[in-house]
């Protein structure tokens, strides 16, 4: 996985969570940290792997780790969203989709035929030393949840 980046090497990249505060992933080196990404906040994928991540969570941080969702809505969408479904964990605004284009979750899709760029939905598992230790891209929502959790439930 040298290819994709450490959270050293993406510390210029600052994105605003649900609660407006302004975040690099760096601030969270020294913890396991699963990061997902995903298209949009509400929308029914979206809240299947949000709400999957939930309930995991008591699970992931018994472990020590933290969970972070990432997304290009809006961080009062993703507050709104947050409280709505009563996630744990920080959701991350990146609406230049700079975060998603580093961990190669940005790129070319296509619904009915019709060709645009978007967050692939992803998610990785990221090591207390910033590497990147598991990475799953263009999964399903159910999917992302099982082989994440699993992957940051056993020992690294």
């Amino acid at each position: 996985m040298s290819q994709l980046p450490t959270l050293q090497a993406l510390a210029n990249i600052r994105l605003q969570d649900d609660s407006g505060r302004t975040l690099s992933l760096t601030d969270f080196l020294g913890k396991r940290l699963l990061i997902f990404f995903f298209p949009k906040a509400g929308t029914s994928g979206c809240t299947e792997q949000a709400c999957g991540f939930r309930d995991a969570f008591p699970q992931i941080e018994a472990k020590g780790a933290l969970v972070i969702g990432v997304s290009p809505d809006a961080p009062e969408a993703l507050a709104k969203w947050r409280a709505k479904e009563q996630l744990p964990y920080i959701l991350l605004s990146d609406p230049e989709h700079r975060l998603a284009e580093a961990f190669g979750a940005w790129g070319e899709k296509s619904m009915y035929g019709k060709k645009y760029m978007g967050v692939i939905r992803s998610h990785f598992v990221i090591s207390a030393d910033g590497s990147v230790e598991t990475a799953e891209i263009k999964i399903s929502p159910k999917d992302s949840v099982k082989k994440g959790v699993e992957a940051l439930l056993k020992d690294a």
